[in-house]
């Protein structure tokens, strides 16, 4: 679907992508930089949602498949700070919270256009339709090309912005801390640009001749791992090129979570939505702690976030626990983020 197709809820990003990319490269200075630094954080942001509602939903924690989503969970932590991070050191100031998107709906900037994104608990269908199609590279290495503008081609034009440009970079502002397990550094350099952009791609896309290497990690690429999960095999080498014929990854058992509708649940049971409101407040908790973290707050203030986002699994089990009447599927999470900071979340 093209822009002109898009729900109006989602028009005026749907095409942000296109018009930046659209810039001749002599045209993309300082100011294009932030506003793709700014998109990206919309892209970042949006993948968190659909991979905690798949990894929470997990019944067996300690299966091989929880381990994998909760591994990329974190990485896409990492990819948030590291945007974030960019944003500042350009002179910009990121604005998470009015970046939180809207499920269902079109990932950030009208990448991926086709791709919609909804919660669920963990099943094959959302495997493929969510988690692969959200980090899809430019060519799969086990099929085709893809058709639509990947998160990866758009990263590659910010990279080129870079180097053409090679704008003055500043670390005040920036955030220290460990987010996802690992380092979050400051981005002072052309080159620490180069290698954080670098890390962002490769553990979504892999790179083009595999997808088992990336920056500093040997886990498979997000694309390749959750396809293991959708498979069921492991992704190997072969004289015919990769293929998902390795060793078996069991599909877990999982809370049958129904994928949240537009809109969000309408006429719950009022338990059901003192459990909604509960999660969103922390979630948008949340949120606030990251735009301040960024905002002056700093590495206090950013583990702050991180620790609140651990206490959201709480709510959303017990809502993924909660049989919606009628039906053979529970509630879950929805993720709206609410208009002004909520106390005593």
């Amino acid at each position: 679907a093209g822009p002109a197709q898009a729900a109006p809820l989602a028009a005026a990003a749907s095409g942000s992508v296109a018009r930046l990319m659209a810039v001749p490269r002599e045209g993309r200075g300082a100011d294009w930089i932030r506003s793709a630094l700014q998109v990206a954080v919309g892209l970042e942001l949006a993948t968190i949602p659909p991979y905690l509602c798949g990894w929470w939903s997990v019944k067996d924690q300690g299966s091989e498949v929880a381990r994998m989503i909760r591994h990329i969970v974190g990485d896409e932590m990492q990819h948030l700070g590291l945007v974030c991070n960019m944003l500042v050191a350009v002179g910009g100031r990121p604005r998470i919270k009015a970046a939180a998107p809207v499920y269902p709906g079109p990932l950030p900037g009208g990448v991926r256009a086709g791709v919609t994104v909804y919660l669920s608990g963990l099943t094959k269908p959302f495997v493929r339709d969510v988690m692969m199609a959200i980090e899809a590279p430019e060519e799969p290495l086990t099929s085709g090309a893809v058709s639509s503008p990947t998160v990866g081609e758009f990263y590659g034009g910010l990279l080129d912005a870079f180097r053409a440009l090679r704008p003055e970079l500043s670390a005040a502002g920036q955030v220290t801390t460990y987010v996802g397990g690992d380092e979050l550094r400051p981005v002072r350099t052309l080159a620490e640009v180069e290698h954080a952009i670098g890390v962002i791609r490769e553990q979504g896309e892999g790179t083009e001749s595999s997808p088992n290497e990336s920056f500093e990690d040997d886990f498979p690429a997000h694309y390749y791992a959750f396809g293991e999960i959708y498979h069921g095999r492991g992704l190997r080498a072969t004289d015919a090129g990769w293929r998902y014929t390795g060793p078996p990854v069991p599909f877990p058992d999982a809370r049958p979570m129904a994928p949240v509708p537009a809109g969000g649940r309408r006429g719950a049971p009022a338990a059901v939505n003192r459990l909604l409101f509960r999660f969103d407040a922390m979630y948008s908790t949340v949120l606030d702690s990251l735009d301040a973290a960024w905002a002056g707050g700093g590495a206090r203030t950013l583990n702050a976030a991180v620790h609140t986002m651990r206490g959201l699994e709480y709510p959303a089990v017990e809502l993924m626990e909660t049989p919606i009447p009628g039906t053979r599927t529970t509630y879950g999470p929805q993720f709206h983020a609410l208009p002004r900071p909520v106390r005593g979340a």
